[in-house]
């Protein structure tokens, strides 16, 4: 666990700077086709451990790529006041735990002010492990600690040959989260309806069914309802185009100001809900490529990564580290009760405007593509962000 910031020590992270990298990603992720679904929060907390190593233009790049606004401690302290908050769980009310930890190559010594740095603001424990000579007990031991903190939700993050001898480290990060809805939808209220998925076809899947008082918003080609859950620090925030083919245009026109807006505008009314349940494991992805399109080259590069703020080692060491892979898999459940999510990363370095409602109740009626982000409500933060293109996949 971070320590605990004193009071009044300063901010958490900045939504705007996070939501802004969410939506950069997810600009890279939704080119892939079919459904969607992790954590901008976890990858980005994950590459805030490893930039606390990071020196010069590697350090520069990954400020950029990641949207820092600030290079000093301020940056990872504000990491850890989010972290604890989270941790909290609305005193019991939902379940969330965020975990980071390090597992090293046992011998080489890392910088004590990177291990304490990560300690303190991101509760990151260091492992020492043997990649040279048993990479895939030590695969299995990061697998077995991630699965342990996403109610193993989350297996295999570290697929098979994911490491190997040239590892030196690895550090991951995981966050589970369970909560209920505050309203929740009566199982036999449920039906078996269509939906209609991108290209013309169908699929029949279970709708779910309640007539509310609920945050809505019609806005100009989409609606948007935020399902809050017990404890209300949490919420799911539904973004449904007007057009059953509409889903592309709306990902096109996602900003953060669009979301800001959306959210501010949103005012508590009766909405018909129609909802599908689904279940989605999506990843193990590398993520490598989508943060390079977002200007961050140089750690993944062998002869320019600087890194040495971990090792002390800089290219043309031996010793030097990069980045070889960001690997990412979430998991998500949403049902009559609520909502299950987790999702896990690991960075392994290597060596070398609204319409006028009427009295009606409006319909929200998601039976056709449809964009998801789980939101911590107090920040503005987006832990979750996904597109549900065909519910009844799972894979």
């Amino acid at each position: 666990m971070p320590q605990e910031p004193p009071a009044g020590s300063g901010p958490e992270m900045d939504a705007e700077d996070s939501n802004d990298f969410a939506l950069a990603m997810y600009a890279q992720l939704c080119q892939m086709p079919g459904n969607v679904f992790f954590s901008p929060f976890s990858i980005r907390t994950a590459l805030g451990m490893t930039y606390a190593g990071a020196r010069g233009e590697t350090a520069a790049q990954m400020s950029k790529a990641l949207r820092f606004a600030t290079a000093d401690e301020t940056l990872h302290s504000g990491f850890a006041r989010i972290i604890q908050r989270l941790n909290a769980g609305g005193g019991g009310r939902y379940e969330i735990a965020v975990a980071n930890a390090l597992w090293a190559q046992d011998g080489p010594v890392l910088q004590a002010g990177f291990l304490d740095l990560i300690a303190r603001c991101y509760g990151g424990a260091l492992h020492l492990v043997d990649f040279v000579g048993a990479a895939d007990a030590a695969r299995t031991t990061i697998n077995h600690w991630v699965e342990d903190r996403t109610r193993q939700k989350i297996r295999d993050i570290v697929p098979p040959g994911g490491v190997d001898a040239e590892t030196r480290l690895v550090l991951v990060n995981a966050i589970y989260f369970k909560g209920k809805w505050v309203l929740q939808f009566r199982k036999a209220a449920t039906r078996d309806e269509p939906f209609y998925v991108e290209g013309g076809g169908e699929v029949l899947t279970p709708l779910m069914h309640q007539l509310e008082e609920n945050s809505y918003l019609q806005a100009n080609g989409y609606q948007a309802v935020d399902l809050a859950y017990v404890g209300g620090d949490l919420s799911m925030l539904v973004l449904l185009p007007d057009q059953k083919e509409g889903l592309r245009d709306l990902e096109q026109a996602l900003s953060v100001q669009t979301l800001n807006d959306c959210v501010a505008r949103m005012n508590v009314r009766p909405i018909e809900l129609f909802l599908p349940r689904f279940k989605m494991i999506w990843g193990t992805v590398d993520m490598c490529a989508c943060l390079k399109a977002l200007g961050m080259t140089l750690a993944f590069d062998r002869s320019q990564a600087d890194l040495s703020g971990v090792n002390g080692r800089q290219a043309p060491s031996q010793e030097a580290l990069f980045i070889s892979r960001v690997l990412h898999k979430a998991f998500v459940e949403v049902n009559e009760e609520g909502t299950e999510a987790a999702a896990a990363t690991a960075i392994n370095m290597t060596l070398g405007m609204a319409v006028s409602l009427s009295n009606r109740v409006p319909v929200f009626r998601a039976d056709h593509p449809f964009l998801v982000a789980v939101r911590d409500r107090k920040s503005g933060t987006i832990l979750f962000l996904g597109r549900v293109a065909d519910p009844t996949r799972e894979n």
